[in-house]
């Protein structure tokens, strides 16, 4: 009887996709900020204000479950595919963080190369994101996911090369330490970016 009063379809799809472009933003900012540490405050409020927002994104669409009745997406799906994002922008904000509390003035070429590599990668997950509600473009959609597979793949070789030359040429301990956490970091954000995409492409071949 309760269950007439419930809305029968929330609008997830909306949710996920401006989830999915916060991500973007987020990831922009990141490498904006890898690529002149200088800029590290006020690039990491950005980073926090957008991680912020992102989290009421998430909180809404969790909140949004609990009330809906008939959703459009297995509602395990739902609540994996919001919060698996929203952990995308969280490591996002642990690099900026650690740039900024480690102090760093110089970050090795391999961060840049990782940092625009989680850019490529939140790109990829909000072109599927968008794609969602359409499942007729389902190859579409598994080509990208296909696509950030091999973003995650390039960014592990990335950091493994970074971490072996880190080790043959840095003579300072301490920055060997900070500069490997921040490396990983940044290769794990593309992990999580594959995660997502490991969802997303569960719920294509469940719905298409």
């Amino acid at each position: 009887m309760f269950a007439r009063f419930l809305p029968h379809e929330g609008d997830f799809f909306a949710l996920f996709s401006r989830h999915a472009e916060l991500m973007v933003d987020c990831s922009r900012e990141l490498d904006a900020l890898i690529a002149d540490p200088s800029q590290a405050a006020t690039r990491s409020h950005a980073v926090k204000t957008l991680e912020s927002e992102a989290d009421g994104v998430t909180r809404e669409a969790v909140r949004l479950l609990h009330k809906t009745f008939i959703t459009p997406l297995d509602r395990d799906d739902i609540h994996r595919l919001i919060t698996r994002m929203d952990d995308i922008l969280d490591l996002m904000e642990d690099v900026a963080q650690l740039v900024v509390l480690y102090d760093l003035k110089h970050v090795p070429h391999e961060a840049r190369v990782l940092s625009d590599l989680c850019v490529q990668c939140a790109a990829q997950v909000r072109a599927a994101v968008d794609l969602l509600p359409s499942m007729k473009r389902a190859e579409e959609i598994l080509g990208l996911c296909q696509g950030i597979d091999q973003l995650e793949t390039e960014a592990d070789h990335v950091m493994r090369a970074a971490i072996a030359r880190m080790f043959r040429e840095e003579t300072d301990a301490l920055q060997l330490i900070k500069v490997k956490e921040m490396v990983e970091l940044l290769e794990t954000v593309t992990d999580r970016c594959e995660d997502v995409a490991n969802i997303i492409e569960g719920i294509v071949l469940e719905n298409a």
